[in-house]
């Protein structure tokens, strides 16, 4: 009698896998399309909110409704949400599901982010800044995980670097809509604009499928298989269509994947976040008006969505590990010599090359790499502690920004660019595995 429900048990996984094996190879279908459209869409409101803030800070100050250290707070405060949100939503990820944890974020964000268009003093839109931050801290952690986990797998990299690429067109638009509508229509239309397209995005992703590899994981074969039945009625990639199609499945522990992830993630979002939210204040202090200022910040992050293309196109060429380290030794190049800039163009040449190389690190470290570093079982909460200890870490960031742009000089801001980049360089170089184009547990 005994044996049954090991018979049964047998039968289960044998289906699972059998599952999981049609979901690795089938080919793109609406369903997917649909699910890359909707977390593209939230990435682009991610990104595009961090340049939001750099914008908007930097008129805070130059208006004098705040000064530089509250400046430093209102930037703080959402790193702060950031991290709160991420933590959060990687463990209902992967305790409730992919869906739970995305449902509510943006209702959460769009609402607080409304609300902030009507702070009366800096107190109150600090406040505002950490709940609507909250809510968005979700969608960096989701959506690029549910592309991955929605994706075949000898296409995972093209698709997540895709998902970069469309996610950092934000950059560019945001600051470009900023320098049109904060001269003309205040710093407070950003905000109405940032929250009515949040809660329009929310409303479009009411019916997003659940992940049927976190429904495999859980045993939920049933409803996986329904879901699967859609992402495969346009039939399955043939092994010789995808190269290294026999390549054998790697497995890494958490406590490595988490270590390097953390280092990773940290290191990018870091310089990322350093260079983009505080370009418009810099400029400033470099003699050049607020209009301007924000201005070059746009020409600067056309490069975003040129270094995520650059990097989607080349991390299954080159594979993970190598194009990583190469973006990180150039982060630290043009760091450098971006600290020496007098120019104005080489301000914005060198911007640009800059921003190039950090948007190569977001599409193959925070898109790809990071969701390839751990098990579906816990593939949330490894992104999730990854990202929202890199939040944490960004929360002191203006701090230490206001602190060296008032006291010492702001050449060492992009010094602690070049210096974080070299760190995580030789650590990722000697402790990173290379998850190219292998199967996850």
């Amino acid at each position: 009698m005994e044996e049954l429900p090991m018979a049964d048990n047998i039968y289960h996984q044998s289906n699972a896998y059998s599952l999981e094996t049609r979901l690795n190879d089938a080919r793109e279908t609406p369903l997917f399309y649909k699910v890359f459209a909707l977390a593209g869409a939230g990435m682009i409101l991610d990104a595009a909110d961090v340049y939001m803030a750099g914008a908007i800070n930097s008129t805070l100050i130059q208006d004098k409704f705040a000064s530089i250290s509250q400046g430093s707070l209102f930037l703080s405060s959402g790193f702060l949400g950031l991290f709160v949100g991420s933590i959060l939503a990687g463990y209902i990820g992967d305790f409730y599901g992919r869906k739970l944890s995305y449902h509510f974020n943006l209702l959460l964000f769009g609402l607080f982010t409304l609300l902030s268009a009507f702070a009366p003093n800096m107190t109150i839109l600090i406040g505002l800044r950490f709940f609507a931050a909250v809510g968005l801290g979700a969608e960096i952690v989701t959506g690029y995980a549910v592309v991955n986990e929605f994706a075949p797998i000898k296409r995972r990299g093209h698709w997540s670097g895709m998902t970069a690429i469309v996610a950092n067109t934000g950059a560019p638009i945001t600051l470009l809509i900023a320098s049109f509508m904060i001269p003309r229509f205040g710093w407070r239309s950003m905000f109405i604009t940032m929250g009515v397209l949040a809660l329009i995005l929310w409303l479009a992703r009411r019916h997003f499928p659940e992940s049927p590899r976190w429904l495999l994981a859980k045993g939920r074969t049933e409803e996986a298989n329904q879901i699967i039945e859609k992402l495969t009625i346009n039939g399955l990639y043939e092994k010789d269509e995808l190269k290294d199609a026999d390549e054998p499945t790697i497995h890494i522990s958490f406590a490595r994947g988490l270590f390097i992830a953390i280092v990773a993630v940290s290191a990018t979002l870091l310089c990322q976040y350093t260079f983009t939210s505080w370009v418009p204040t810099l400029l400033l202090k470099q003699g050049i008006n607020v209009v301007d200022s924000i201005g070059f910040s746009a020409i600067m992050m056309i490069g975003a969505p040129i270094g995520s293309a650059i990097g989607a196109l080349l991390v299954d060429r080159t594979g993970r590990k190598r194009l990583i380290l190469t973006a990180f030794i150039a982060t630290a190049v043009l760091g450098i010599a971006y600290a020496y800039e007098r120019s104005t163009p080489g301000i914005l040449i060198n911007g640009f090359l800059l921003t190039i190389t950090l948007y190569i690190l977001v599409a193959s470290v925070v898109s790809i790499y990071t969701n390839e570093l751990f098990e579906t079982s816990h593939r949330f909460r490894g992104a999730g502690i990854a990202n929202g200890t890199s939040k944490l870490l960004n929360v002191l960031m203006p701090t230490f920004v206001a602190m060296m742009i008032t006291q010492v000089s702001p050449s060492f801001v992009y010094y602690a660019i070049a210096g974080l980049a070299i760190i995580a360089a030789i650590i990722i170089w000697l402790f990173g595995p290379e998850t190219d184009q292998k199967a996850i547990k």
